[in-house]
Protein backbone atom coordinates (compact mmCIF):
# COMPACT_ATOMS: atom_id res chain seq x y z
CA UNK A 1 0.00 0.00 0.00
CA UNK A 2 2.83 2.52 1.17
CA UNK A 3 4.08 1.95 -2.42
CA UNK A 4 1.58 1.88 -4.14
CA UNK A 5 1.15 5.74 -2.71
CA UNK A 6 4.57 6.44 -3.86
CA UNK A 7 4.12 5.33 -6.80
CA UNK A 8 1.15 7.67 -7.21
CA UNK A 9 2.86 10.55 -5.96
CA UNK A 10 6.10 10.26 -8.24
CA UNK A 11 3.18 9.89 -11.02
CA UNK A 12 1.61 13.07 -10.01
CA UNK A 13 4.84 14.56 -9.52
CA UNK A 14 6.40 13.57 -13.22
CA UNK A 15 2.71 14.91 -14.72
CA UNK A 16 2.75 18.11 -12.56
CA UNK A 17 6.63 18.62 -14.38
CA UNK A 18 5.32 18.02 -17.58
CA UNK A 19 2.50 19.98 -17.74
CA UNK A 20 4.29 23.00 -15.91
CA UNK A 21 7.11 23.05 -18.68
CA UNK A 22 4.62 22.61 -21.67
CA UNK A 23 2.72 25.84 -20.18
CA UNK A 24 5.74 28.18 -19.49
CA UNK A 25 7.41 26.84 -23.05
CA UNK A 26 4.25 28.27 -24.12
CA UNK A 27 3.91 31.76 -22.21
CA UNK A 28 7.94 32.47 -22.66
CA UNK A 29 9.42 30.60 -24.89
CA UNK A 30 11.00 27.18 -25.03
CA UNK A 31 14.65 28.63 -24.89
CA UNK A 32 13.65 31.28 -22.40
CA UNK A 33 12.47 28.94 -20.14
CA UNK A 34 15.13 27.91 -17.18
CA UNK A 35 14.67 24.28 -14.91
CA UNK A 36 14.24 26.23 -11.84
CA UNK A 37 11.17 28.18 -13.57
CA UNK A 38 9.85 24.09 -13.92
CA UNK A 39 10.33 23.04 -10.88
CA UNK A 40 8.72 25.64 -9.40
CA UNK A 41 5.97 25.02 -10.98
CA UNK A 42 5.11 21.44 -9.76
CA UNK A 43 6.63 22.90 -6.58
CA UNK A 44 9.64 20.71 -6.21
CA UNK A 45 13.61 21.34 -6.34
CA UNK A 46 15.63 21.75 -9.46
CA UNK A 47 17.30 18.53 -7.81
CA UNK A 48 14.20 16.46 -7.91
CA UNK A 49 13.64 17.82 -11.04
CA UNK A 50 16.68 15.85 -12.15
CA UNK A 51 15.12 12.96 -10.47
CA UNK A 52 12.70 12.50 -13.41
CA UNK A 53 14.45 14.46 -16.67
CA UNK A 54 17.79 14.84 -17.51
CA UNK A 55 16.71 17.95 -19.48
CA UNK A 56 13.99 20.44 -20.85
CA UNK A 57 14.22 18.08 -23.94
CA UNK A 58 13.75 15.10 -22.25
CA UNK A 59 10.75 16.80 -21.02
CA UNK A 60 9.14 17.03 -24.32
CA UNK A 61 10.11 13.70 -25.43
CA UNK A 62 8.58 12.33 -22.34
CA UNK A 63 7.44 9.18 -23.00
CA UNK A 64 9.82 7.69 -26.33
CA UNK A 65 12.06 5.55 -24.67
CA UNK A 66 8.73 3.28 -22.34
CA UNK A 67 7.41 3.02 -25.92
CA UNK A 68 10.23 2.04 -28.08
CA UNK A 69 10.92 -0.12 -25.07
CA UNK A 70 7.24 -1.91 -24.83
CA UNK A 71 7.76 -2.04 -28.52
CA UNK A 72 10.34 -4.21 -28.68
CA UNK A 73 9.67 -6.42 -26.42
CA UNK A 74 6.65 -7.42 -28.44
CA UNK A 75 8.77 -7.82 -30.98
CA UNK A 76 11.17 -10.05 -28.93
CA UNK A 77 8.31 -12.14 -27.95
CA UNK A 78 6.51 -12.77 -31.30
CA UNK A 79 4.29 -16.36 -31.03
CA UNK A 80 5.15 -18.93 -33.31
CA UNK A 81 2.01 -18.65 -35.69
CA UNK A 82 2.19 -14.78 -35.51
CA UNK A 83 2.87 -12.78 -38.92
CA UNK A 84 4.66 -9.84 -39.74
CA UNK A 85 1.34 -7.72 -39.64
CA UNK A 86 0.19 -9.75 -36.80
CA UNK A 87 3.21 -8.25 -34.75
CA UNK A 88 3.19 -4.71 -36.04
CA UNK A 89 -0.58 -4.81 -35.54
CA UNK A 90 -0.01 -5.82 -31.58
CA UNK A 91 3.04 -3.49 -31.45
CA UNK A 92 0.27 -0.60 -32.07
CA UNK A 93 -2.25 -1.79 -30.03
CA UNK A 94 0.24 -2.32 -27.03
CA UNK A 95 1.46 1.34 -27.61
CA UNK A 96 -2.20 2.49 -27.90
CA UNK A 97 -3.22 0.80 -24.57
CA UNK A 98 -0.18 2.39 -22.64
CA UNK A 99 -0.41 5.63 -23.83
CA UNK A 100 -4.14 6.01 -22.31
CA UNK A 101 -3.57 4.28 -19.41
CA UNK A 102 -0.58 7.06 -19.09
CA UNK A 103 -2.40 9.81 -20.84
CA UNK A 104 -0.34 12.81 -19.28
CA UNK A 105 -1.48 15.19 -21.85
CA UNK A 106 -4.51 16.68 -23.19
CA UNK A 107 -5.11 17.12 -26.89
CA UNK A 108 -4.50 20.78 -26.52
CA UNK A 109 -0.97 20.05 -24.50
CA UNK A 110 -0.27 16.93 -27.16
CA UNK A 111 -0.74 19.87 -30.17
CA UNK A 112 1.42 22.42 -28.28
CA UNK A 113 3.68 19.54 -27.95
CA UNK A 114 4.00 19.15 -31.84
CA UNK A 115 4.16 22.59 -32.33
CA UNK A 116 7.04 22.74 -30.50
CA UNK A 117 8.52 20.00 -32.18
CA UNK A 118 8.22 21.39 -35.60
CA UNK A 119 9.56 24.91 -34.40
CA UNK A 120 12.32 24.50 -32.37
CA UNK A 121 15.33 23.91 -33.83
CA UNK A 122 16.52 22.06 -30.60
CA UNK A 123 13.66 20.28 -30.98
CA UNK A 124 13.91 19.11 -34.27
CA UNK A 125 17.22 17.54 -34.23
CA UNK A 126 16.58 15.63 -30.99
CA UNK A 127 13.17 14.75 -32.92
CA UNK A 128 14.97 13.77 -36.16
CA UNK A 129 17.78 11.68 -34.66
CA UNK A 130 15.71 9.85 -32.16
CA UNK A 131 12.76 9.16 -35.27
CA UNK A 132 15.78 7.30 -37.42
CA UNK A 133 16.81 5.38 -33.88
CA UNK A 134 13.93 4.26 -33.06
CA UNK A 135 12.92 3.10 -36.62
CA UNK A 136 16.35 1.18 -37.46
CA UNK A 137 15.88 -0.31 -33.80
CA UNK A 138 12.40 -1.76 -34.71
CA UNK A 139 13.50 -2.65 -38.23
CA UNK A 140 15.97 -4.67 -36.83
CA UNK A 141 14.05 -6.00 -34.04
CA UNK A 142 11.50 -6.64 -36.67
CA UNK A 143 13.76 -8.82 -39.29
CA UNK A 144 15.37 -10.75 -36.06
CA UNK A 145 11.93 -11.87 -35.05
CA UNK A 146 11.11 -12.75 -38.45
CA UNK A 147 14.77 -13.98 -40.06
CA UNK A 148 13.65 -14.61 -43.60
CA UNK A 149 12.19 -11.28 -44.10
CA UNK A 150 15.01 -9.27 -45.50
CA UNK A 151 16.10 -6.34 -43.57
CA UNK A 152 15.29 -3.88 -45.90
CA UNK A 153 12.21 -5.11 -46.38
CA UNK A 154 11.61 -4.72 -42.27
CA UNK A 155 12.78 -1.05 -42.32
CA UNK A 156 9.91 -0.36 -44.98
CA UNK A 157 7.08 -1.83 -42.97
CA UNK A 158 8.34 -0.25 -40.04
CA UNK A 159 8.97 3.17 -41.86
CA UNK A 160 5.68 2.85 -43.60
CA UNK A 161 3.92 2.31 -40.25
CA UNK A 162 5.27 5.32 -37.90
CA UNK A 163 5.06 7.73 -40.65
CA UNK A 164 1.67 7.18 -41.55
CA UNK A 165 0.37 7.10 -37.71
CA UNK A 166 2.64 10.55 -36.97
CA UNK A 167 1.81 12.03 -40.16
CA UNK A 168 -2.04 11.46 -39.98
CA UNK A 169 -2.26 12.80 -36.25
CA UNK A 170 -0.33 15.76 -37.08
CA UNK A 171 -2.55 16.39 -39.74
CA UNK A 172 -5.59 16.83 -37.66
CA UNK A 173 -3.99 17.86 -34.32
CA UNK A 174 -5.22 21.62 -34.96
CA UNK A 175 -8.85 20.39 -35.26
CA UNK A 176 -11.17 20.43 -32.66
CA UNK A 177 -10.84 17.05 -31.06
CA UNK A 178 -10.59 14.71 -27.78
CA UNK A 179 -7.69 12.56 -27.05
CA UNK A 180 -9.83 9.89 -27.79
CA UNK A 181 -10.42 11.10 -31.12
CA UNK A 182 -6.83 11.32 -32.13
CA UNK A 183 -6.31 7.96 -30.86
CA UNK A 184 -9.31 6.82 -33.57
CA UNK A 185 -6.78 8.99 -36.22
CA UNK A 186 -3.78 7.07 -35.48
CA UNK A 187 -5.41 3.75 -34.76
CA UNK A 188 -7.41 4.27 -39.27
CA UNK A 189 -3.76 5.36 -40.12
CA UNK A 190 -2.61 1.79 -38.84
CA UNK A 191 -5.21 0.10 -39.98
CA UNK A 192 -4.60 1.83 -43.51
CA UNK A 193 -1.11 0.79 -43.82
CA UNK A 194 -1.32 -2.77 -42.21
CA UNK A 195 -3.99 -3.66 -45.13
CA UNK A 196 -1.31 -2.69 -47.81
CA UNK A 197 1.50 -4.50 -45.72
CA UNK A 198 -0.10 -8.12 -46.16
CA UNK A 199 2.05 -8.82 -48.95
CA UNK A 200 4.63 -9.64 -46.10
CA UNK A 201 2.56 -12.15 -44.35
Amino acid sequence: MVEGLRERKKQRTRQALIEGALRLFEEKGFEETTLAEIAEQADVSTRTFFSYFASKEDVVFYDTASRLELALTAMESRRPDETVTGVLLRVIEESFEQATAYQYLTAEEAALRVRLILTEPALQARALLMLFDTQLRLARALHEAFPDLPLADAAAAVGALIGAIKLSVMATLEEEQSMADLWVTARRAAEITISGLHTLG
